[in-house]
């Protein structure tokens, strides 16, 4: 686990595996930790001779929890481009899930230079979150960090979601909540428009299969950006089939 102090004054913290290559950049999703979720889908034959780093997002796995941090896509954006900037890396290729998979679209529109490519599963792209972001934001901040959050653990305790229930219980009830207000409250212009804006960087969206139909999937494809299904696997695709999702990000980098 490497750590660097960003410009903002806290340390981010990733895995740097080995490798050939541009590196590949992994981005989390909301409640996650790359340390977590991506470590299966690096290793796969797929994947394991590139350099990867699987960046822990400030207020989730082992990056620092500052609570004077403002959160939400836009502040996580700034930390993945002072990262990638304190490291000299760029181009990179760029992968984020869920809520990782719109700040890395902020981050292909803001530093384009920064990227070689960009991968995006299942990415928020329109103001008014998912299921699990709107649960959260309904509540009061005060009443989220009062009891909700520990509530959500439990649940995904009692609904088998062992992994996401551990990262969970690791992040920072703070970020959890604000990072959830900022996918309700979307961007201006939105994520879609940053996504099919960008010029000189291919892109591609994967969905898992459980998860379709959605309007997306058949869509994109018309705005020049590709499009991959992971089998046998729903939003938490990492979890449910790391080698198939590794196998569609390889393709998306050129491999």
């Amino acid at each position: 686990m490497r750590s660097i102090r960003l410009p903002s004054g806290f340390d981010i913290r990733f895995q740097d595996l080995a490798g050939d290559g541009p590196p590949l950049v992994f981005i989390h999703g909301l409640g996650c930790a790359s340390s977590c979720d991506f470590v299966a889908v690096a290793r796969t034959p797929a994947l394991r001779s590139r350099r990867i780093l699987l960046v822990d997002l400030p207020g989730y796995g082992f990056s620092d929890k500052p609570g004077a941090f403002a959160y939400g896509v836009e502040a996580h954006a700034t930390a993945v481009c002072d990262l990638l900037d304190r490291l000299g890396l760029g181009p990179v290729d760029l992968f984020g899930h869920s809520m990782g998979g719109s700040v890395a679209i902020t981050v292909a529109a803001r530093r384009p230079a920064l990227l070689r490519r960009l991968i995006v599963a299942e990415p928020n792209m329109e103001p008014g979150g998912g299921v699990f972001s709107r649960a959260i934001a309904a509540r009061t901040e005060r009443d989220y960090l009062d009891g909700g959050h520990a509530a959500e653990i439990r649940a995904a305790v009692a609904s088998g979601e062992a992994a996401w229930a551990g990262s969970m219980a690791v992040a920072l009830p703070l970020a959890v909540y604000r990072d959830a207000v900022s996918l309700v409250q979307g961007s201006d212009p939105s994520w879609r428009a940053h996504l099919q804006g960008l010029a000189g960087i291919p892109a591609t969206v994967i969905f898992g299969e459980r998860s379709l139909p959605d309007v997306d999937h058949e869509r994109l494809p018309a705005a020049g950006i590709a499009v991959g299904v992971v089998a046998r696997a729903g939003h938490s695709m990492a979890i449910d089939n790391p080698d198939g999702l590794a196998a569609l990000v390889a393709l998306a980098c050129g491999a």
